[in-house]
């Protein structure tokens, strides 16, 4: 598995700041001929490639968010971004009548193409084989167990989710289904160099790293909330330098705004 992680923190999902305790995986894929996750994943970090129209998941009014996308980098080689903690409350299924698989499963989004590459779809399917067999890891989940790994419609069957067809439009056309995809899962899972590949990724998961003045992913949240609180001062001109050298006189001035919005900057005593 290519794992890194981007976390959407302009997205409102994100900011709504909700947990849950993950019972469950559910599968998605976007519904558009796009495979590039450039499209739903910014800022660029060297890999992704930059979008060019803005309209990515990055910001505020999407309406929709995931913990992961599964797609293409700029050079075409297929990566998974996480875009959410995973036991962040994601916007991916909506709601049926017995209630929302939002409170239930981590999701995420594999990116279509046109539904007809043979080569394109192996990629795909393998690298959400291997997500899914390391979030069943990491929660101690059966993916053979009844509802733990579904897809879109799956949920929607079940009464969780709105009423989409995603993956039963797509896995079909490539002589798979979810019961193959669960029984890859769970082979990924016993297999003794499954567990190794899979512990091996855990170990090694890249962030996104920062570029100009972008924070690396890592750091993100942090550094969108010492904007938000003024501890860490712009430029005037929308201009943070993330990662530029720091002054001293710097460090001063920022620990200082930092206990000031602890309201403990006139507590602490003198040296």
């Amino acid at each position: 598995m290519n794992l890194h992680k981007c976390i959407l923190t302009r997205n409102d999902c994100y900011t709504s700041g909700r947990t849950i305790t993950p019972r469950g995986v559910m599968v998605h894929s976007t519904g558009a001929n796009n495979p590039t996750l450039r499209r739903y994943v910014q800022p660029d970090d060297g890999l992704l490639g930059d979008n060019r129209y803005d309209n990515d998941w990055n910001r505020p009014g999407t309406g929709a968010c995931v913990h992961a996308f599964i797609g293409e980098l700029a050079d075409g080689s297929v990566a998974t971004y996480q875009t959410l903690p995973w036991n962040w409350r994601g916007w991916h299924a909506a709601s049926g009548p017995n209630g929302s698989a939002n409170n239930t499963h981590i999701s995420f989004e594999i990116c279509e193409d046109g539904l007809d590459d043979p080569v394109y779809f192996a990629k795909v399917y393998k690298e959400a084989a291997e997500l899914t067999a390391y979030l069943c890891k990491l929660y101690d989940l059966d993916p053979e167990a009844d509802g733990v790994v579904i897809c879109h419609s799956e949920g929607h069957t079940r009464g969780i989710a709105s009423n989409h067809g995603d993956v039963m439009h797509w896995f079909p056309r490539h002589g798979k289904n979810m019961d193959d995809f669960r029984a890859e899962v769970a082979r990924l899972i016993k297999n003794q160099s499954g567990k190794d590949e899979l512990d091996m990724t855990k170990e090694e998961l890249v962030s996104c790293a920062g570029t100009g003045d972008n924070p690396s992913g890592w750091a993100r949240e942090h550094t969108e909330y010492c904007k938000q609180k003024g501890i860490f001062a712009g430029d005037g001109a929308g201009n943070y330098g993330w990662q530029q050298p720091i002054t001293r006189e710097a460090v001063a001035t920022i620990v200082h705004r930092a206990l000031e919005v602890a309201g403990l900057a006139d507590s602490i005593p003198d040296a």
